[in-house]
């Protein structure tokens, strides 16, 4: 029987590459993407210690990597402690913003109890992920950059995260509906990860009702992000994408094992073990020319090179839902002009796109500042509420009415629940506007 259950009931859980659980089977490519192949319950904690009162299993299911072969997947689905089957319940997509190699950095480890991922973003990411439960959501956070960990992949962080709401409509503790609405959510590099999600969809999953997605700092264009921060207080990221990149683009990798130094291999290694945090501190200020017989520019410049920088750009397939994108304006690590561009070029496919950037914040405060706004507009989809004309507005800050403020207050509250293991329960949350007459 394909489908079997694994309990899991170490202090310590296994990293993925040892664990049994995440064993792709030989028959795999007989298998349809989304198609379940096993599922456990886990324990979830905060940092890894303080028990989350939830109830979170993981699916192992098949799906397609970057040149469409099959693969084995894992997503982690949460549902509020004590939900009840619910017929309208819908389903979030929630990206997280996973930004590294390391495996340890993946989701289906790092939120586990007794996980050792410390410098991982996806764990400061929980609160925003439990106030998705408060509403009495269901919610899939899959690995969606593979065994690998592929950061800045193209294209296969949507399709895991695709399939990954295809085996958790089928998974029956979840009580879904198979036509249960959908709605996408990520920042920074969860962003990405959305975007590439809602971006295939038509073409790889249409009988999906996706709703709406918004796309948090959604990076826009990657190659560009990795010139303008090489050398820079955020140097690590494009040490991770290249360390990345290398692997999956043979036209990268010969272009960099040609011109990197000895000291360059030892700093890609390290770059491939490190988790974000972890690798934004030790590696602050590193100029990666440094460590190459050439300029960084001119390899990137090789036709062959050119084509990875083209392919890893976001904008250039539809999503057929709406969306809403949040950018601040004065963003340090993703420049505003890369997501402008995105949103352009979604619009010249006639996509309907809510484009808000925020003056106040900066790309690490948005994050939390845009959660209550977030998933008050993806309520609004999920309720088919009228959309407001697409449009562009650049605000002082999201939150600047009352209702963001009670917003605030409730992701703050929700933070605290999470922080002494409270259950989350649900709740009628007060929907912050989503319109800017008072914000503006």
């Amino acid at each position: 029987m394909r489908h079997r259950r694994v309990d899991d009931e170490v202090d310590h859980p296994l990293l993925p590459s040892r664990d049994p659980f995440m064993e792709c089977p030989a028959d795999i490519a007989t298998l349809s993407p989304g198609a379940l192949i096993r599922s456990r319950s886990v324990d979830l904690a905060l940092f890894g210690s303080v028990r989350q009162r939830v109830q979170a299993w993981q699916l192992l299911y098949r799906s397609t990597d970057l040149r469409g072969m099959p693969e084995a997947a894992v997503t982690t689905v949460v549902l509020p402690v004590g939900a009840s089957p619910q017929a309208g319940r819908p389903l979030l997509l929630f990206q997280s913003a996973i930004d590294a190699v390391t495996e340890r950095c993946a989701p289906s480890y790092s939120l586990r109890y007794g996980a050792r991922a410390s410098g991982s973003i996806t764990r400061l990411e929980w609160p925003l992920i439990a106030y998705a439960l408060k509403r009495g959501w269901a919610v899939s956070i899959a690995d969606h950059g593979g065994r690998m960990g592929s950061f800045g992949a193209p294209r296969e962080p949507g399709y895991r995260t695709l399939d990954g709401a295809r085996a958790a409509l089928s998974f029956a503790p979840l009580g879904l509906q198979h036509r249960a609405k959908i709605a996408v959510w990520g920042y920074s590099g969860g962003g990405m990860a959305s975007s590439w999600a809602v971006e295939m969809a038509p073409g790889y999953a249409p009988e999906l009702d996706i709703v709406g997605a918004v796309l948090g700092a959604p990076v826009g264009d990657p190659g560009e992000v990795l010139l303008r921060l090489d050398g820079g207080r955020f140097a690590a990221f494009p040490l991770m994408v290249i360390a990345a990149l290398r692997r999956l683009y043979p036209a990268l990798g010969e272009a960099i094992e040609a011109a990197v130094s000895p000291q360059g291999k030892v700093l890609l290694a390290r770059a491939e073990k490190l988790p974000p945090i972890t690798a934004l501190l030790r590696m602050s200020g590193l100029r990666i020319d440094d460590y190459l017989s050439r300029p960084l520019d001119q390899i990137l410049a090789e036709p062959g090179v050119r084509a990875v920088l083209d392919d890893i750009r976001l904008g250039l397939n539809a999503p057929r839902c709406p969306l809403l994108v949040l950018q601040p304006l004065n963003d340090q690590v993703i420049h505003c002009d890369g997501v402008d561009r995105q949103v352009e070029r979604y619009r010249r496919a006639d996509v309907h796109v809510t484009y808000v950037r925020d003056r106040l914040s900066d790309h690490f405060s948005l994050m939390p500042l845009s959660a209550a706004f977030s998933l008050s507009w993806l309520t609004d989809r999920i309720e088919h509420k009228p959309l407001s004309a697409p449009d562009t507005r650049t605000v002082w800050s999201l939150n600047a009415n009352s209702s963001g403020l009670r917003g605030l207050a409730g992701i703050a509250g929700t933070a605290l629940a999470v922080a002494v293991g409270r259950p989350l329960g649900t709740s009628n949350l007060e929907s912050p506007r989503t319109e800017f007459d008072s914000a503006a």
